[in-house]
């Protein structure tokens, strides 16, 4: 065993990314080390700085189990990753290019994310990083090169609750009050926000993230950051790297970043709408538009996207509180629909240059795991491009005339996910069964919970 635990998988970042950083960063006394597990948390360990060249050297032992845990980090022995192989290590190695300071820390600490790999260098097939890179390059072999780009929606949220326990909207930090009405696109309430959007834009240029623009959405204390379009893995690692950044930043601004897909029942939900395009070896937009109309493959990528939605649904609602965020006239879908320059549809053509034409995947939440969506959004334009799909008629509305409607709800969606022979070729047969295994058990334990609207409903009236 000796012998397999120095095997270096291939791609994995080399000893002298981590030399030049710690020549370049005397100051940094410690390392946080992160592993994004299939519900899109962040968990690993803080290392001293001289064990740095050692896990670049040979990576470092991981207990399986941590890609088998719920959302509330309980083991779920269903996914096989916990006491069906005795809990055993695997091997986690840095990810090349993602070795950075934080921003945030004091005294200064760096990041390195981390992927899990077997003790034989295979990679670990429960890792959702491995299944969007595993997708990507499926696609590079057939000469498509992916783009993709993430925006994320969030709340701001006074980490003091209400008097019912319930959250409630940020002071803004520059004047003290408490935004009022919707105001989507408001300057004013950006404005006041002005030291804690300073502190993420600094971090995200001290990380190497391309954010770009900061809109105020629709509801008290809900924005939105977009990020520029890259490459399949890259985009999603910085949406990953962003949604740690602003939960930092918030906190020390004594804020909470809330990236609940529905954090209030009669506000804006929040979305991970995901653009995608496909280039070819030089560089050129798969997707341009020809003489004025949309070409075949961006047609044929949408077809593929609605064809396979309500088996992906899982994925992009992955929780019960997923599921609140879609109703009519809401900005989230609610059937498996598509349009030019439509915000009511699943899956959106935006207007723009014609040179720059893409696809927007309307359908995800801000709390869905970013690899996780990629390697569905791909798996299904793939799909479509292969057999040739046709998307039927523009929509232009919600619901016009579709004859297939998405799961209702969680317990739907986990159904049909089960089922789904498409989402466990996306994902690989590992990390489905793991997936479809951490839902299971997540819906068992909130299906059990008694909550206070049902005491408060029925414990006198029936």
């Amino acid at each position: 065993m000796s012998e397999l635990a120095s095997i270096r998988p291939a791609g994995v970042a080399a000893v002298e990314e981590a030399e030049a950083f710690l020549a370049a960063h005397p100051d940094i006394t410690a390392f946080d080390l992160v592993l994004v597990d299939a519900n899109g948390i962040a968990r690993g360990k803080i290392i001293r700085r001289h064990e740095l060249l050692p896990l670049f050297r040979s990576g470092r032992h991981l207990p399986g189990s941590i890609l088998g845990l719920d959302v509330t980090g309980e083991d779920v022995e269903e996914t096989g990753l916990v006491w069906a192989d005795g809990d055993a290590d695997r091997r986690a190695w840095p990810i090349a290019g993602s070795l950075v300071r934080l921003p945030w820390t004091s005294p200064p600490r760096g990041e390195v994310r981390l992927a899990l790999y077997e003790l034989d260098a295979s990679p670990m097939a429960a890792d959702p990083r491995h299944a969007l890179a595993r997708r990507d390059n499926m696609l590079k072999a057939e000469g498509y090169h992916p783009v993709l780009a993430y925006e994320l929606e969030f709340y701001l949220l006074d980490r003091q609750r209400d008097a019912d326990g319930g959250f409630q909207a940020l002071r803004l930090p520059l004047s003290g009050e408490r935004p009022e009405g919707i105001q989507v696109y408001g300057v004013s309430e950006l404005d006041r926000l002005e030291p804690f959007i300073d502190a993420v834009y600094q971090g995200a240029e001290v990380q190497g993230l391309p954010v770009e623009t900061l809109i105020s959405e629709y509801a008290e204390g809900q924005f939105e950051l977009t990020l520029r379009h890259g490459a399949a893995l890259r985009a999603a690692d910085d949406l990953v790297m962003l949604k740690r950044l602003i939960r930092a930043v918030a906190l020390r601004h004594g804020m909470m970043a809330c990236f609940m897909a529905k954090p209030f029942a009669d506000r804006a939900g929040s979305g991970m709408h995901v653009h995608a395009s496909l280039n070819d070896g030089n560089g050129r937009n798969l997707f341009a538009d020809e003489g004025g109309v949309l070409v075949a493959p961006l047609r044929h990528a949408v077809a593929g996207l609605l064809e396979t939605m309500d088996e992906s649904m899982l994925v992009f609602a992955p929780h019960l509180n997923s599921w609140r965020r879609f109703s009519a006239q809401s900005y989230a879908p609610t059937a498996p629909t598509w349009g030019f320059n439509n915000r009511s549809v699943a899956v959106r053509i935006p207007a723009g240059a014609p040179g720059a034409r893409h696809l927007e995947q309307r359908a995800a939440g801000i709390d869905a795991n970013p690899y996780l969506v990629g390697a569905t959004v791909l798996a299904g334009i793939h799909r479509g491009i292969s057999s040739k799909s046709d998307p039927g008629p523009e929509a232009r509305s919600y619901r016009p005339g579709a004859s297939d409607e998405l799961p209702p709800d969680w317990r739907s969606a986990i159904s049909a996910a089960s089922s789904s022979a498409f989402l466990r070729d996306a994902l690989g047969e590992r990390l489905h069964h793991v997936f479809l295994a951490l839902k299971r058990a997540e819906y068992r334990r909130f299906a059990a919970e008694v909550t206070a609207l049902e005491r408060k409903i029925y414990g006198e009236s029936v």
